[in-house]
């Protein structure tokens, strides 16, 4: 499969906040891909900055989309072209109805045929948003949040998807629904990279993973190399190992790379 997104040496500051640090990855054309660590490591900022939301960044670096430089465009342009951005805590449009917000999420289409056939998609995906069609987003539930905020970004008909901890916040059991229709969404040509806190359950859909810690990677693998991982079973799944934490410090320093 082809390269679709390529991140190369991308520097991101909040003023004088150095957030992100000389970062460089990868997507594969039809792969799920993770990116995993703890809160203020510089996930969201990161997807944040290839989207074109935060202003004059990055500072350093190209990240190229099927090829082509997107540094430094519109967000608007960036989803024509193909990328879709679901955000951490879901940002639906609370006063609107959910069939509403759908139709939001192809404002940048004309095809109208194609956009009532994709609602039905999404249906099929998530039938309860078929019930509360014409009911207030804001008066949905968490779980019920996020499959509509999911639900909207796919109205844009995206190449890739880029979902920011979609399982914040929601029961065990919405979670591994939730992520049953990542992998269905995938499985359908989308390829997706996901950024999240609950490692066991994205190493268990992702083809690769890459470990954030303070703004720089400091592992990557494939989803199967690091769940082995005794460091990122410790650290990240909770699974009791014999690596103490000086020693895990000092793997950070060694694996760190750009």
């Amino acid at each position: 499969m082809s390269e679709i997104l390529s991140v190369h040496n991308i520097e991101t500051y909040y003023d004088l906040i150095y957030a992100v640090r000389g970062v460089s990855f990868s997507l594969t054309e039809g792969e799920i891909t993770t990116i995993l660590g703890t809160n203020g490591a510089g996930k969201s900022t990161i997807l944040k900055t290839i989207m074109g939301l935060i202003d004059d960044q990055p500072e350093k670096g190209v990240i190229q989309f099927e090829g082509k430089k997107i540094n430094h465009k519109d967000t608007e342009k960036i989803v024509k072209m193909g990328i879709s951005y679901v955000p951490e805590g879901r940002q639906v449009f609370e006063e609107l109805t959910v069939m509403e917000n759908l139709q939001m999420g192809a404002y940048l289409r004309r095809d109208r045929g194609g956009i009532n056939k994709d609602i039905q998609r999404i249906y099929d995906y998530f039938p309860i948003l078929k019930e509360r069609e014409k009911q207030w987003a804001g008066t949905l539930s968490g779980g019920e949040q996020q499959m509509l905020a999911i639900s909207r970004a796919l109205m844009s008909k995206p190449k890739l998807l880029f979902l920011d901890e979609p399982s914040l916040g929601l029961s065990p059991l919405l979670v591994k629904e939730i992520f049953e229709i990542i992998k269905l969404i995938n499985q359908e040509g989308v390829t997706i990279l996901l950024v999240e806190q609950n490692a066991n359950m994205a190493l268990g859909i992702a083809k690769k993973g890459l470990i954030l810690e303070s703004g720089r990677f400091v592992l990557n693998g494939s989803s199967k190399e690091l769940l082995k991982n005794k460091d990122v079973q410790e650290f990240y799944l909770g699974i009791k190992t014999e690596v103490a934490t000086k020693g895990y410090q000092r793997w950070k320093r060694k694996k760190s790379w750009r």
